[in-house]
This record gives C-alpha cells, sequence and structure tokens, in this order.
C-alpha cells in the first residue's frame, strides 16, 4: 500500500503528464509500490546518488486503458525494449557520486549478454538513478551511460528540506516537474488531482 502523500504526488504527476501527452512518443509503466521504494530508498541513501535496475514482467503487458488514456498523437511502437509492459522489479545496483554511480559492481554484470545489453552489461531492461536536491536533468554522465540502455535511462530528481551539503540547483537548462505543496503554491491544482485519485 502507498503512503497518501506519495499518492498525492503520482495523482499530480499523472495529471502533468497526462495534460503533455503529445510531447511523449510512448509510455513506462510502473505501480506505485515499486515508486514508493525508490524514494525511500534515494533518502536513506543521502547524500549519495543510487543507480537503481528496473525489470519488467514479460506476462503483465501495461493495462490498455491506461495506454489508451494517456495515449499520444505522436506514439512510437517499438521505440524501446519491453515498452507495453509493466515494471514489476527494482534492485539498488550501486551507490555514489554522480560518476561513480554509473559503474556497476561485478555482482550485476553478465559478460553472456554483454554485447547486447549496452555499455553496463547488466541484466535490467531499464535503469534509474537519482539527482539529491538536483533536478531530473541528465548531465554529461548521465548522457553517457545512457546511450546504449536498451530499455529507458530514468532519473528522479528529488528536493528536500533541510538540505544540508546539498543545496537545490535552480540555474539548469530543461523542463522541471514541480509536485506535491510546491504545486499547490503555484498553480491551483485540486481540480485535476481529482480525475487521478
Amino acid at each position: 500500500m502507498v503512503e497518501s502523500w506519495l499518492e498525492d504526488i503520482m495523482a499530480s504527476y499523472n495529471q502533468d503528464s497526462f495534460d503533455a501527452r503529445n510531447s511523449y512518443a510512448a509510455q513506462l509503466h510502473m505501480p506505485g509500490e515499486i515508486f514508493q521504494d525508490l524514494v525511500w530508498w534515494a533518502l536513506k541513501s543521502l547524500p549519495d546518488e543510487i543507480l537503481v535496475g528496473l525489470d519488467i514482467d514479460f506476462n503483465q503487458q501495461q493495462n490498455a486503458e491506461v495506454d489508451e488514456f494517456f495515449a499520444s498523437s505522436q506514439q512510437v511502437e517499438g521505440l524501446f525494449q519491453g515498452q507495453g509492459f509493466l515494471i514489476n522489479e527494482a534492485h539498488i545496483v550501486n551507490r555514489g557520486d554522480s560518476y561513480s554511480v554509473h559503474h556497476l559492481p561485478e555482482d550485476w554484470t553478465d559478460d553472456i549478454f554483454a554485447p547486447s545489453r549496452g555499455a553496463r552489461a547488466g541484466r535490467f531492461t531499464h535503469w534509474l538513478h537519482t539527482h539529491p536536491n538536483a533536478p531530473a536533468i541528465p548531465s554529461g554522465a548521465d548522457a553517457d551511460a545512457s546511450q546504449e540502455t536498451p530499455g529507458v535511462d530514468l532519473i528522479l530528481g528529488l528536493r528536500f528540506s533541510p538540505s544540508g551539503p546539498l543545496p537545490w540547483f535552480d540555474d539548469v537548462e530543461g523542463k522541471r516537474r514541480i509536485l506535491g505543496k510546491e504545486a499547490e503554491s503555484n498553480d491551483n491544482h485540486t481540480s485535476k488531482k481529482s480525475l487521478f485519485r
């Protein structure tokens, strides 16, 4: 069961995704319980970043009604490995600074599939890493690590207070999603949230 504060954030995120659906070429669905694990792991690992391997269940496709509801006018099929299948597994693979976090310990590599699994040679379809007190906008190291990812390379940016040794970085390019209480103070999301609750 997902905690209520996180349900509010997920509803806000889903509403933003729905409103901007024609900006996306594909969808990736993750159960709330897995997302909750990711958030807790990220917070418990501060001030480090974490790298998480995500896998899908080839026996469980994404909900067709949800797919259709969020469908984009520019939807592309076959865009990445595992497209259309639900994420069902998440494992912390590494923890470290913004450069070392992308390196996989040998325990998580698979030499048999190395040529087809990209630079990380890991067994996971998708990857996610965190940006503590920074937006989910790729750095140079992030872009390099994602070049050969067969699935999707995700970033979870978390803003927390008090920030301690990690001040918030505002001066970065890209689109930042503002969720939760901060979003409500910038824009009234109350009526929008009801669509996804």
